[in-house]
């Protein structure tokens, strides 16, 4: 071998031995250095196993996780209890189904306002049922989400050769769930059909009474909670109509003798003393 070569040999011995020892003195130095920075998490609240739409809520059905901060859905929850208390006092239950380990958010969730189904809305055992509205039945647009009404029919009974007006309550002090299809607590507007939540009787019987008669809505006074007095009425309860002119009459007639003069709907008195 050359000297030449020896030399050449030699030197690419050394770099390489160099080269080694800085490359392991940089490994060595950064595995043992702490981390210089940590990412942002924050805790977020998944379901332990995958959850049926419809079903009840429990607290066992879920577990809090840690996410990247920028990673957390929108309408996410940081603690069970969050999950588990509903603005509108009822039980929650899910309105969309979810798979184990996925974010609970809001709009999977009853009683969460106009991004949860209709059906999450409803208490147990009840029924939503749509009721045709105007600007009469429907209390002039008056009657919001959340309001209570009384469900009213009036029809016309035929009872031998007389036909009489009735009316009857279907409903009372039922709360109104969504104004056409909406279910936001807006300004009043003049509705097409307002839906409320009653049991499944008398929404069979508010389906009915759409094809005998007129079904109105009566509103009631926010804190007004006592049972309508009487369930059905007729005509006759308006009480006796009378003839105007003699209750006019009788309201001006004097204790001592006198004539009365009647032109038209006007009495004219004349006392004798």
């Amino acid at each position: 071998m050359s000297i030449r070569s020896l030399i050449s040999l030699c030197i690419a011995v050394v770099l390489g031995l160099i080269a080694l020892v800085v490359v392991r003195s940089y490994l060595v130095s950064h595995a043992a250095a702490p981390a210089t920075s940590t990412q942002a998490t924050t805790p977020v609240v998944v379901a332990v196993a995958p959850i049926a739409r419809g079903a009840a809520l429990k607290k066992e059905m879920f577990k809090v996780a840690t996410f990247p901060r920028e990673s957390v859905p929108q309408g996410a929850y940081s603690t069970v209890d969050q999950v588990m208390k509903s603005p509108d006092q009822n039980p929650r239950s899910a309105v969309k189904d979810m798979v184990a380990n996925e974010p609970v958010v809001a709009s999977k969730l009853s009683g969460t306002g106009v991004n949860a189904n209709l059906s999450g809305v409803l208490a147990a055992g009840m029924r939503a049922v749509s009721v045709k509205a105007s600007d009469v039945t429907g209390v002039g647009g008056f009657a919001l989400p959340g309001d209570r009404v009384d469900v009213l029919l009036t029809r016309q009974v035929t009872s031998g050769q007389k036909t009489n007006s009735v009316l009857q309550v279907l409903a009372e002090n039922v709360r109104v769930l969504g104004v056409d299809q909406s279910s936001d607590a807006d300004k009043p507007t003049v509705p097409k059909a307002v839906t409320v939540e009653v049991t499944p009787q008398q929404a069979q019987a508010i389906a009915l009474a759409q094809a005998v008669g007129e079904v109105t809505l009566a509103l009631r006074q926010t804190s007004d909670t006592a049972p309508l007095a009487k369930r059905a009425m007729t005509v006759a309860d308006l009480g006796p109509v009378g003839d105007p002119a003699r209750r006019i009459l009788a309201a001006h007639r004097p204790s001592a003798p006198s004539v009365h003069v009647t032109r038209g709907v006007k009495v004219e008195s004349y006392v004798f003393n």
